[in-house]
């Protein structure tokens, strides 16, 4: 592909580049940041800095170190460059470009980030110190910072979900230090035994009766240390995945709406319910065991040692080598893991969304076209995760196998020294056992590498939630403020992605009790609007007032608290009619939800139902019209007794009847409340006492 076109003479007057630049990417623009024909120029990309110019000048040029993003961003019937430079908060589009220039572009923004780094690799590697670029700390040459390197992330999260039961975690290592002791204890008291009893046939049957009591004995103490310590272990396991899924829901409940709708729902459910149910599983089969293997090996080795060192060394020959291969394969193993979590995440969503759907499956007859797709994504996963079980079922008895080649080297040694007289047959059978001992937990620990990678995949995910920052956060002296209900925009811009804006310059002032009709094609930002008074997204510029108070400075809780929100796709929860009303106001007693009830019209019907008001609701009200799921949703609404109240269309798609009865309850819903209304048409707001109709807020995205 030519990424470097010829640049005109003209161009390359203006440019400016120093004697050491080079021009590695070059390619034009042709569309003007509107998107309408007419503005040519070039994208350029030296060695140093990214570049851009129009026929006459260059437009706009940063050094290729100052940027933290570049990419190239499809768009409909166009592409954008897109940068994101460290010193500022928000990405900004740069250029925009037609079609059959996107690929072009993605090759250059992809070369110009490796043209970034590279640089940036020479500029560190010239200076003796250097500052870390997530934590700020000085670092010496070019060592990585000990706080940002990934397995110590990887360790510092682990701990950081540890550290809460560091007490039970004391006293579990206690039982497995004694578990281990016990375990190495057992062959010195057979060599004993065997050397001092067997050996010369000098015991009796009454000797041998006690040896086998005793060692029944230890034996059992020993399971009874196993069990307890795997009892306090499983115990921890589940403790931890409930704090954890409850630190999780917490977060998304946290969380910005942005960050909700960029993740699928199926893929937030794996999170919460699989992956907390990975960090159980690795604490309990793996953390406890591996503790126990780790002071088990270590003692074991100590006394081989002290028995006979060149058998020792000649024991664990092998090691070396299965270490060197299981690195070498660890960057494989985790690759193929996080292909089979995103492949599982891709069916969990399917599944997810075809059972939310499945009146419009059964509607449009594609049930068998549905069961085609969950097949074709459920033989994927289950591709892949064949695929990963045969790496392993090979992988592992391989490892195993190669480890194992000391103890016949053990064999063979000892028993030469047994017949010259250098060892006794209870030494040999003592050292034996220790080997056992060491290869036992060697062979266990060849399956480490798969547990922690799958851990510290789980792991990822986890705190990829955890992690992110609400954009919409209580400031410390939050205003618990009683609304009024005067609202005004104040030149306020605003778009979902900062370099596309959908509200520009909007000035507005609403009267407390007012109520205004937000009319406007789609795209105009009748719900962008309405999206900011929710305070589900802050302005980019601009300020929007509550009663004169700008919005962020209110108390987030309270705010929300004397909202009253009607929407025109009604959501009700799966639960009672009752609970449902209730959620604005979980405290409301039967009365005060009757009352809200009749005033939206919903009494008549409800009680008509099978139960009443504690008529259970399938998921999302399917056992209810239209028009009930709306009167229900404006009872809710009212129960809360709001000063603020948002309709999105909340009478549309509705017969005639609904209608009239949802009207009713909104002239009585809407009476002293600063209210806003949307709608596609003027013809809806009719018989609604608008004091004021707004249309096209942003004329340029109609």
């Amino acid at each position: 592909m030519e990424l470097l076109f010829k640049l005109p003479n003209q161009i390359k007057s203006f440019l400016q580049l120093m004697p050491s630049e080079e021009i590695r990417y070059c390619i034009p623009h042709d569309l003007a940041k509107d998107g309408t024909f007419g503005e040519n120029g070039y994208v350029i990309v030296t060695s140093n800095r990214l570049i851009v110019t129009d026929e006459q000048q260059v437009t706009f040029q940063r050094d290729l170190a100052l940027l933290e993003k570049i990419k190239s961003e499809p768009q409909i019937n166009c592409g954008i460059l897109v940068i994101k430079e460290y010193s500022e908060e928000y990405e900004k589009h740069i250029v925009r470009f037609s079609m059959r220039h996107l690929t072009r572009a993605s090759f250059l923004a992809k070369g110009a980030e490796l043209l970034r780094d590279k640089k940036n690799k020479q500029v560190v590697s010239r200076e003796r110190e250097k500052t870390c670029l997530e934590c700020g700390r000085a670092l010496p040459g070019t060592s990585k910072c000990p706080k940002c390197d990934g397995k110590a992330v990887t360790a510092g999260k682990l701990w950081n979900l540890l550290k809460a039961y560091k007490v039970r975690l004391i006293l579990i290592s206690l039982v497995a230090m004694a578990s281990s002791a016990l375990s190495l204890y057992i062959p010195q008291f057979q060599k004993v035994f065997i050397d001092g009893k067997l050996a010369d046939k000098s015991g009796s049957t009454r000797d041998v009766i006690m040896f086998v009591l005793v060692m029944l004995g230890l034996t059992l103490f020993l399971i009874l240390l196993q069990v307890l310590k795997n009892w306090w272990f499983v115990s921890l396991g589940a403790r931890m995945s409930m704090d954890i899924r409850r630190k999780m829901y917490q977060k998304i409940q946290e969380l910005t709406l942005s960050f909700i709708q960029d993740k699928r729902p199926g893929e937030l459910m794996n999170r919460v319910a699989y992956d907390t149910g990975m960090i159980q599983r690795f604490v309990q089969e793996c953390l406890g065991h591996m503790f126990s293997c780790l002071v088990t090996m270590v003692g074991a080795i100590a006394i081989m040692l002290s028995l006979n060192v060149t058998m020792t060394l000649i024991s664990v020959v092998f090691l070396p080598i299965v270490f060197m291969i299981s690195n070498a394969f660890r960057k494989n193993v985790r690759r193929r893991f996080h292909l089979q979590w995103v492949k599982s995440d891709k069916m969990n969503s399917s599944l997810q969304d075809v059972i939310s759907g499945m009146r419009i499956v059964k509607s449009f007859g594609k049930e068998q076209a549905e069961s085609d797709k969950f097949n074709r994504l459920a033989n994927e996963y289950a591709a892949v995760q064949k695929k990963n079980e045969i790496f392993w079922a090979t992988f592992y008895p391989l490892l195993t196998f190669i480890m194992s080649m000391g103890i016949y080297f053990v064999y063979y040694f000892g028993g030469r020294n047994v017949l010259d007289g250098s060892m006794t047959i209870g030494t040999l059978v003592q050292f034996n056992a220790y080997a056992w001992t060491l290869y036992g937990p060697l062979g266990w620990m060849t399956h480490l590498p798969r547990m922690i990678t799958q851990m510290i995949t789980s792991l990822e995910r986890i705190y990829d939630v955890l992690d992110e920052e609400p954009l919409i956060l209580n400031k410390e002296n939050a205003i618990k403020h009683e609304i009024q209900g005067e609202v005004e925009f104040r030149n306020v811009h605003f778009g979902y992605k900062s370099y596309e804006p959908v509200l520009e310059d909007i000035n507005l002032k609403v009267k407390k009790g007012e109520m205004i009709g937000i009319v406007g094609a789609s795209g105009t930002g009748k719900s962008t609007m309405i999206n900011l008074i929710m305070h589900l997204y802050e302005v980019d510029d601009g300020e929007l007032l509550i009663d004169g108070i700008n919005i962020n400075d209110l108390d987030i809780e309270s705010y929300h608290s004397q909202l009253g929100v009607v929407l025109q796709e009604t959501f009700l929860f799966t639960g009672t009619i009752l609970n449902n009303i209730r959620f604005a106001k979980p405290d409301a007693t039967e009365e005060e939800v009757i009352r809200a009830a009749k005033m939206a019209n919903a009494h008549d019907f409800i009680c008509k139902t099978p139960d009443g008001y504690n008529t259970y609701l399938g998921e999302k009200g399917h056992n209810l019209s239209g028009g009930e799921r709306q009167r229900i949703a404006i009872a809710r609404a009212i129960l809360n007794d709001p000063k603020l109240l948002i309709l999105d269309e909340a009478t549309s798609s509705l017969d005639t009847e609904s209608e009239y009865l949802i009207q009713k309850a909104l002239e009585r819903l809407t009476a002293g409340r600063t209210t806003f209304a949307i709608a596609h048409r003027l013809s809806t707001l009719r018989g609604q006492n608008c004091n004021n109709v707004i249309t096209a807020l942003n004329p340029t995205l109609q």
